[in-house]
């Protein structure tokens, strides 16, 4: 099945303006593929409109637009510019533009009429104009000097815990279903947290479209497991995703955004190894659809091991507001030669969830969960 994309609508009833090819100096800056292949750099607009979502995340900063007319009638925009870490090396973040601000956005308009716009020109609610497609770009991607320390030892240093425990690591053992395995029961929700679970259907999953489990559900999948002490941290790499937990006493970043695997940091407690993760994405805690808060969300997980070191027990205990007291989830891993690490393989195909949604007809709905 075929979707037909929105398109263009008379230029003047949204006051765009085409402009020529080179107003804007298209040059290096959209030199990269999936720029050409979503934007005609020929073809130059203008849009004036009031911010109605901001996703500052990656792959790319979106807004969406909307765009009224004299005649009542409105259209919404997508507005695109590079991902989080070059927005903020040009000192810009999540603020710079925010839901209800009016905006005026310069730039190059989406293929095949539909209706996106590449940042390359703003001016913000301020008054201010931002040229994120301009020279300073460079800049942003471009380090001219070595800021390394020449009295710090960059390689990896041996370290002494207690357990060695780099390896593979095998999590079917004592593996069970993360559905519904979370203690203690009855799940004991604050009335918040009971609100969003009853407003949640199983297609809101993010799981079916591709994106990252991330923590807590990694945790408790059935993968293989790799660990290796880089000095700094141990490099946990779990089945097609990768965590860093640091063991160097070291914080999170005042500018550390969420993400799947959040912020963990690691300490041996006497012959356990005790891990601390925040800075969690909101999603799910398990399989029916328990809500995490993300932001508010704290793990900790506490790792014990055998007498002959050859298998451990995992309890992750879980706080988020979400609930009136700690959740739990136990697991166990256990030695490996890591006969299946090639075998797994990471595709993920989303294809069959979407067409789900469409012959449900609930596409839109998944946009407005979304954005």
């Amino acid at each position: 099945m075929r979707t037909e994309f929105p398109r263009l609508s008379n230029p003047a009833r949204i006051a765009l303006t085409l402009l020529a090819s080179g107003a804007f100096g298209v040059g290096a800056a959209f030199g990269h593929h999936s720029f050409i292949s979503e934007y005609d750099p020929e073809q130059q607009g203008t849009l004036t409109g009031e911010v109605i979502a901001v996703r500052f995340v990656n792959p790319h900063v979106r807004y969406r637009l909307r765009i009224d007319s004299p005649d009542g009638t409105s259209e919404e925009w997508d507005v695109q510019t590079h991902n989080v870490g070059i927005m903020r090396r040009l000192d810009w973040n999540a603020d710079t533009i925010r839901v209800g601000d009016r905006i005026e956005v310069s730039g190059a308009l989406g293929r095949g009429g539909v209706r996106k716009i590449s940042m390359d020109s703003v001016i913000l609610a301020d008054g201010t104009r931002r040229n994120p497609r301009g020279g300073e770009v460079a800049d942003a991607y471009t380090e001219t000097e070595v800021n390394a320390d020449p009295n710090k030892f960059y390689g990896a240093t041996t370290n002494i815990y207690p357990v060695d425990i780099t390896g593979f690591w095998s999590n079917r053992y004592k593996f069970r279903l993360t559905v519904d395995d979370l203690e203690p029961k009855p799940t004991p929700f604050t009335p918040e947290g009971r609100r969003v679970f009853e407003a949640t259907e199983p297609w809101h999953d993010a799981r079916k479209r591709c994106s990252a489990s991330g923590l807590p559900r990694t945790f408790g999948t059935p993968t293989v497991m790799e660990i290796v002490d880089a000095g700094t941290h141990y490099l946990m790499l779990i089945g097609d995703q990768a965590r860093r937990v640091w063991t160097d006493g070291r914080k999170p970043p005042a500018a550390a955004l969420p993400s799947p695997m959040g912020f963990s940091s690691g300490r041996w407690d006497g012959d356990e190894l005790v891990i601390e993760t925040t800075h969690l994405q909101a999603g799910w805690l398990d399989g029916t659809g328990l809500p995490m808060s993300g932001e508010e969300t704290r793990l900790v997980e506490r790792y014990t091991f055998s007498e002959d070191r050859l298998s451990m027990d995992r309890v992750l205990t879980i706080y988020d507001p979400y609930y009136t007291e700690p959740l739990i989830r136990r697991r166990g891993s256990a030695r490996s030669d890591a006969i299946e690490v090639a075998a797994e393989g990471n595709d993920c195909d989303s294809v069959g969830h979407y067409r789900d949604l469409w012959e449900q007809g609930l596409l839109e709905a998944l946009w407005e969960l979304t954005n």
